[in-house]
């Protein structure tokens, strides 16, 4: 960048995943956050909801009529899913990059978005032009690119767990299971029954078994990889936690491969994928507060059958680490700036 600050816009910051967006920001020693946008709290100070922000971020929430977020270098989106498309546009006219970390630019076939999605487009000559933020795969095309939409958490986690199975043809492509787990922030900040304490404490149950929209997006990124159509079995769970995903994922071996050595180095040179030793079970407080994706790949007892675990924190790689990541890509910063915290424990 040659030393000139980023000026940063954030639209929504008064979810889970804009608060995390504001507390990896207010550390980027590169970024300036000149505006956060909320319609409701517009004139509250981002301390005054957010303690945890106090000291680290001073600024108030502005209506976004008045944010003038065209005058920014970048701006996110931590908003619901629709917003970010009706707003692209113009700011992309207007010369500013835009991370997108909900679904609007995330799905190629508009009428499958549209589907599962439940809208229609509002812009779908944009879709094609904007580039899935997984780094691990789409690293430089991100670097060049005007419009990132940021994977969703679920696909993120099983992506990267999968990833060098199906480069690699090693794995049958029609009968790939993959069983996730997430802790209640992954449903968002807002007042809904299901995700009050007395619904989701010391409970655990499976949801969205006859289709989940996360499942389109991780068979899109997994068939382009493959060059064709892959089956795949998503199957999401609701566990009693506040941050984390655990991907149980399932493959059947067609080629006899040293899985160890393969997820190495595949992974070798990525800052934030962290292939186990043999034998681990990452868990989720592994990886909390941090942009890591920890995996351990098995064989049970050698048969042809691999079982592979990965392990992200929802908000973190799953949300705001990785827009974070995808900025540093984009504006030819170090990746892993602002970003690198190690995780939390307990």
């Amino acid at each position: 960048m040659g030393g000139s600050m980023l000026n940063i816009g954030i639209v929504g910051g008064t979810g889970y995943t804009g608060v995390e967006l504001l507390r990896l920001l207010s550390q980027h020693p590169e970024v300036n956050i000149q505006a956060i946008t909320s319609r409701k709290e517009a004139g509250m100070g981002v301390a005054e909801l957010f303690p945890s922000l106090r000291g680290h971020v001073s600024l108030k929430f502005c209506d976004p009529a008045e944010a003038r977020l065209d005058k920014c270098d970048l701006v996110f989106f931590a908003t619901p899913n629709g917003i970010a498309m009706q707003q692209a546009r113009s700011l992309l006219n207007a010369g500013v990059r835009v991370i997108d970390l909900a679904a609007d630019f995330r799905i190629k076939d508009i009428a499958i978005w549209e589907k599962w999605y439940g809208m229609p487009h509002a812009c779908p000559d944009l879709v094609s032009e904007a580039v899935y933020g997984l780094p691990e795969i789409n690293r430089d095309q991100i670097r060049s690119a005007r419009l990132i939409a940021n994977p969703g958490c679920y696909p993120t986690a099983v992506q990267l767990g999968f990833l060098p199975l199906i480069e690699t043809g090693a794995a049958d492509l029609d009968h790939l299971i993959a069983d996730a787990k997430s802790g209640v922030s992954g449903a968002g900040r807002n007042a809904a029954v299901h995700s009050l304490f007395a619904e989701t404490a010391d409970n655990f149950k499976a949801y969205g078994v006859p289709g989940h929209r996360h499942l389109p997006e991780i068979s899109q990124g997994l068939s382009q990889v493959a060059a064709r159509p892959v089956g795949l079995t998503f199957v999401p769970h609701l566990t009693p936690m506040i941050r984390g995903i655990h991907a149980t994922l399932y493959a059947r071996l067609v080629a006899d491969v040293d899985l160890q050595a393969l997820y190495e180095k595949r992974y070798a040179n990525e800052p934030f994928v962290d292939v186990l030793p043999p034998g681990a079970h990452p868990e989720t407080r592994s990886v909390r507060g941090s942009n890591l994706c920890r995996i351990a790949v098995h064989r049970p007892q050698g048969g042809d059958t691999a079982v592979i675990l990965s392990v992200t924190d929802n908000l973190v790689k799953g949300a705001a680490g990785q827009a974070v990541q995808n900025m540093n890509l984009m504006f030819g910063l170090p990746e892993t700036l602002a970003n690198s915290h190690a995780p939390l424990l307990p």
